[in-house]
């Protein structure tokens, strides 16, 4: 740090090569932080050794992680954009939990409980099944949407949490999108049906569908710098793009067979010819990301693969991650990329929810960099109204807060956990503050060890017989 202070006041370091080295310094000593807790004030049902009645109380032995987020699981989180301050979590019991993140202290030793300042509580117009997907509107944090297995995609207020547009689609959301580029407000839709489902919040009509998929879609993705580009991952194993302009829409599938691409393509459907036939996996897609440049595609899949598309020829990179991928659940799989400019070119982070445990891999060339694991066992025992049940702590979603601010996962065993840069000067004042505890602790003992010495001297001296001769 010394080093590279020097340098930066020297002139031989650029202030972008600066916060370059530095942040990729922080993404890679993320870690999971055993002192922030979400407790969602939910209850659980015991049952008493005296009397056989059921009734419920609250745990406050924290030890036992008895506090839930959302008792019966966490299905969904997001975090605005702007300035990360506020997460939003749904859960499978259909409850949607707004948390205020600045509440949690750069620095604490004991655990912090922290609640939800607010929450979308159960009636006739909010969601009746468990929540699929959480987004905030991408141009104003004013403003989120939900996704639910009752078919409905809602849009809320933040602040009032009042609902201002109720979609039904007729069929299970599995996930939804809006473009943060485009002048349009069109939510694309992942639905049973198989077909992406598009959506005008400004007219609150369903404009128009997207063919092409042979079975339910799991996946959608707008293109980060061009409005009018999606791209779809369903259940047969496919990855579409769109232009959403166009009457046809497809601009062509990925294939996992062609590691060269279309020469000539330039990924806007200009150009060559676009491939119209292909898997990506060989089984269902349940995980589809940009980079922020829009340079490149990754998709997850059911054959337990990832892989890395050249977005401009389609062409498959090739790229191998190593046998250790787990990925066998319908529901859309999150995966997190580090901003392109805050990494050496070609070496960006790649985070990757591995069931139980977080991976961190180099985009391009798959090369593991960090296994982030939930320390304890595997599964904890809830009791709640429905009975009780073995509930594992596999990961179902993940938010990013800022870049360097570090990582949130919502969990099957109703938690969630923090995942924050822990840098060696972090832990030397975690150190020196513990120090400073011990010492005012025994502000009274120090200088009584200190005086022992001398006490010991004047018991011996006075002790002795002195004689004078």
């Amino acid at each position: 740090m010394n080093q590279l202070l020097f340098d930066r006041a020297t002139g031989s370091l650029d202030p972008q090569s600066f916060a370059r080295v530095q942040t990729a310094s922080l993404i890679h000593a993320t870690q999971l932080s055993m002192k922030i807790r979400f407790d969602g004030s939910e209850k659980e049902t015991t049952v008493s050794s005296q009397n056989s009645s059921v009734h419920s109380e609250t745990q406050i032995d924290e030890g036992k992680a008895k506090i839930w987020a959302h008792q019966l699981g966490v299905n969904a989180l997001t975090i605005e954009k702007f300035n990360g301050k506020i997460l939003i979590s749904g859960g499978a019991d259909s409850s949607i939990k707004l948390w205020d993140l600045e509440q949690i202290p750069h620095n604490t030793k004991a655990t912090l409980p922290l609640r939800p300042y607010a929450a979308v509580p159960r009636t006739v117009s909010s969601h009746q099944y468990g929540i699929t997907h959480l987004s905030f509107y991408p141009f104003d944090s004013g403003a989120f949407l939900s996704s639910s297995y009752d078919h409905h995609l809602k849009l809320y207020s933040t602040e009032t949490l009042q609902l201002s547009a109720d979609f039904d689609l007729e069929h299970i959301v599995y996930h939804h999108a809006l473009s943060p580029k485009a002048d349009h407000l069109l939510v694309a839709c992942a639905t049973e049906y198989p077909a992406v489902r598009l959506t005008d919040l400004r007219t609150g009509a369903r404009t128009h569908s997207l063919a092409g998929h042979r079975g339910a879609v799991l996946n959608v993705c707008w293109h980060p710098t061009i409005g009018h580009i999606l791209a779809s991952a369903g259940v047969d194993g496919t990855v579409r793009v769109w232009d959403v302009r166009k009457s046809s829409g497809s601009l062509g599938v990925l294939n996992l067979e062609d590691p060269t691409g279309i020469v000539g393509c330039d990924g806007l459907g200009q150009g060559a010819r676009q491939p119209n036939s292909g898997k990506a996996h060989d089984g269902p897609v349940n995980g589809l990301k940009w980079t922020d440049d829009g340079k490149y595609v990754v998709s997850a899949g059911h054959d337990e693969r990832i892989r890395v598309w050249d977005a401009a020829t389609g062409a498959n990179t090739l790229a191998s991650f190593g046998p250790m991928i787990k990925n066998r659940h319908p529901s859309h799989l999150p995966l997190l990329l580090s901003a392109t400019n805050l990494t050496a070119a070609r070496e960006e982070l790649f985070f990757y929810p591995n069931e139980k445990e977080l991976l961190v891999f180099e985009l391009h060339e798959g090369k593991l960099l960090k296994r982030l694991r939930v320390p304890g066992p595997v599964a904890n025992t809830v009791r709640s109204s429905t009975g009780a049940r073995n509930a594992r702590h596999r990961f179902t979603s993940l938010a990013r807060r800022n870049q360097v601010d570090g990582i949130y996962s919502g969990h099957t065993d109703g938690q969630i956990r923090a995942w924050i840069p822990r840098t060696k000067d972090d832990e030397t004042e975690d150190v020196n503050e513990e120090e400073e505890r011990s010492g005012r602790v025994n502000d009274e003992e120090g200088p009584r060890r200190k005086r022992q010495p001398l006490n010991d001297v004047f018991r011996d001296l006075t002790r002795q017989r002195i004689t004078f001769g």
